[in-house]
């Protein structure tokens, strides 16, 4: 199980936020940009204060990490994503389904998703 690439710093967030595409799910945003490394994706999660308390954010991170380690082997490397919870959706749609349904979607329509052929 190889470790994610977590994006930190702020202007890391800022690159990826000002040049990279926007898509958008039920209850996720996503910004993807291309970058130049060849073999690894970077992961950065963002979400708001005014949303909820510090443990209900620190639960919708989780789920979108756990999330993205069950589709990162079906993507692309050379991209950084940035995911955003949506401000007007209520935190108790955040359940694994939903974002399960959303991450898969905003990738597809990114095409970054590798189809597994079997």
């Amino acid at each position: 199980m190889k470790k994610t690439k977590m994006l930190k710093k702020n202007y890391e967030f800022k690159n990826v936020l000002s040049k990279g595409k926007y898509y958008s799910g039920f209850c996720i945003e996503a910004f993807i940009r291309k970058t130049n490394l060849k073999n690894e994706n970077f992961l950065g999660i963002a979400i708001g204060t005014k949303i909820a308390k510090a443990t209900k954010r620190n639960r919708i991170k989780r789920l979108i990490r756990e999330n993205y380690k069950n589709v990162e082997y079906n993507l692309e490397p050379g991209y950084s994503i940035i995911f955003l919870w949506k401000k007007r959706i209520d935190i108790k749609n955040a359940n694994y389904k939903n974002i399960e349904k959303d991450m898969i979607k905003i990738f597809d329509k990114a095409g970054i998703l590798i189809e597994e052929e079997e």
